[in-house]
């Protein structure tokens, strides 16, 4: 009974969590709706933080890292312009949450985390709450997934100093590509890249955010973009 209760209360959190958070805001996307009311976001955190799961902020997830709040995840998903038969790709795994909410929606998600702790921990969770469309692996995600591409869209949950060419290329003609980029001088916009066509992308400025940063060949730590 008590257990019962509990599961109860999880969903009435998340119900309220979308209607106050998502749809109380610019998220109108009802597939990117449907698939947060439907993921069980405490399951993605430590067991004590299970009851700030639907709150509107960041929570820790260890090895310096964060799950994004539920907002900005509902936003960058809801950039993709997705119909539900796509293959994306997801820089970033963390949790593995957004990833869950994304095979909610799509019919493949691949996602690659750089810490070899935080994907073992996302793939057992994907695992156990029965997610059979993600793919998980460990590696750098600036230069992507390419023997799975190429992709309907491409989210990216860090910020990098510019566009990664590889990520750029891995997309299809129409394909969606989301993505912080630093500003030349503070903070970070959120890019959304369309690919028109082999060589031309039209781009959007979705506006401020704050990502950590994304480390890789074609991201922060590698001395060519420092130049």
């Amino acid at each position: 009974m008590k257990s019962t209760s509990k599961t109860k209360n999880f969903e009435e959190l998340r119900n309220n969590m979308v209607r106050h958070q998502l749809e109380g805001r610019d998220i109108t996307d009802q597939l990117v709706l449907n698939a947060m009311r439907k993921v069980p976001r405490h399951l993605f955190v430590a067991s004590h933080l299970a009851n700030l799961a639907y709150n509107d902020y960041p929570l820790s997830i260890g090895c310096q890292q964060t799950i994004s709040q539920p907002y900005i995840v509902a936003m960058m998903i809801q950039a993709l312009n997705l119909k539900g038969d796509e293959k994306v790709l997801e820089i970033g795994t963390g949790s593995g949450y957004a990833a869950a909410v994304l095979a909610q929606i799509v019919s493949e998600v691949f996602t690659i985390e750089r810490v070899g702790e935080l994907a073992e921990r996302a793939k057992k969770t994907l695992k156990q709450l029965r997610f059979k469309n993600v793919h998980v692996k460990c590696g750098d995600g600036t230069l992507g997934w390419p023997e799975a591409a190429p992709y309907d869209g491409i989210v990216v949950t860090a910020g990098g100093p510019k566009v990664p060419h590889a990520l750029k290329e891995q997309l299809t003609i129409g394909g969606i590509l989301v993505i912080p980029v630093e500003r030349e001088y503070i903070g970070q916009d959120l890019i959304r890249l369309t690919r028109l066509n082999e060589t031309s992308y039209e781009t959007d400025n979705l506006g401020g955010v704050r990502f950590v940063r994304l480390i890789g060949e074609q991201g922060w730590g590698h001395e060519r973009f420092y130049l």
